[in-house]
């Protein structure tokens, strides 16, 4: 069996078999990889990464080497197309996460988005003491080096989702370890430091 990530292996277990799934920003396709042999599922991947790309290629996974700040996904697939898109920590790394995610539920039935949150308590006590931009596990950069342009948190991401008429389906919130306690589920937007949402388009 192949060793995945406990991210990868906790949005494993929202995806149904012989479904139709597209990874944006898919890296080496370990994710995909996984889905195919252990879900029988059909994947796409969408990577920056040239080498990435190919190590993705080497493993049979379908790869579009793109940018998604450039390019948009409804330029590669017709309306419906998948029954999932995944996007991995890259929310907060693209131009207009607005925007993207209106092209991803254009081509995907359901959304499946993790991100960390700029909201922990940790980040809101190093921005109180110190002054300073936090540096966590799940935030590790410096405020100038760092690829994050959109840091958001839970209860933001979920306002977004409701002007957008979205419909939250799963909600997991974990801690750098993707753990969860009972205090993250009575407190999530404080105490969690990474979720993991599932959202569709609501029901007209």
């Amino acid at each position: 069996m192949n060793h995945i990530s406990p991210e990868f292996k906790l949005i494993s277990d929202w995806i149904t078999e012989d479904s139709r799934v597209l990874d944006l920003g898919c890296g080496d396709g370990q994710l995909l990889k996984y889905l195919i042999d252990t879900h029988n599922i059909t994947g796409y991947g969408f990577e920056i990464s040239p080498e990435k790309t190919i190590q993705a290629m080497e493993k049979g996974i379908n790869v579009i080497h793109s940018d998604l700040n450039n390019h948009d996904i409804c330029e590669y697939f017709d309306e419906d197309s998948f029954d999932y898109i995944v996007m991995t920590q890259a929310l907060q790394v693209v131009s207009r996460p607005d925007e993207l995610l209106d092209e991803m539920l254009t081509v995907g039935k359901q959304c499946i988005i993790t991100f960390p949150n700029f909201g922990h308590w940790r980040n809101r006590l190093q921005l109180m003491f110190s002054g300073q931009m936090p540096e966590t596990e799940t935030l590790p950069y410096h405020w100038y080096d760092t690829p994050n342009i959109h840091m958001c948190t839970f209860n933001d991401f979920e306002n977004l989702c409701e002007e957008k008429g979205l419909e939250v389906v799963a909600r997991t919130v974990v801690n750098s370890e993707h753990r969860s306690t009972f205090g993250m589920r009575i407190a999530p937007n404080l105490l969690g430091e990474v979720a993991l949402y599932k959202v569709q388009k609501k029901a007209l």
